[in-house]
């Protein structure tokens, strides 16, 4: 069994207020669970308005499978047009 985690690092050029980021972040977060299944949740930068980190977990029988489940996500939240991703890190545990 292999768990996979992402972290992504996300600049919210729109965002004016917590308030703004937070409705950026909740639609994201729940269309990766709907469309990967996986968990989400932001994990840095919560008082930050234009600054974001979630990360995403997968697990999975293989790690091939749960790093490729990844870079999907990954490749996902590059076309998100509201949020910006300014880095990326793959771990398998």
């Amino acid at each position: 069994m292999t768990i996979g985690v992402l972290h992504i690092d996300l600049m919210i050029p729109g965002a004016r207020s917590l308030k703004d980021k937070r409705r950026v972040l909740k639609s994201l977060k729940e269309r990766l669970r709907n469309r990967f299944n996986c968990s989400v949740a932001e994990t840095e930068y919560q008082d930050l308005w234009g600054r974001a980190r979630l990360s995403a977990a997968v697990v999975s029988a293989e790690s091939r499978h749960a790093n490729e489940q990844l870079n999907e996500i990954v490749r996902y939240v590059s076309l998100d047009r509201a949020a910006v991703m300014a880095d990326y890190r793959i771990e398998m545990l």
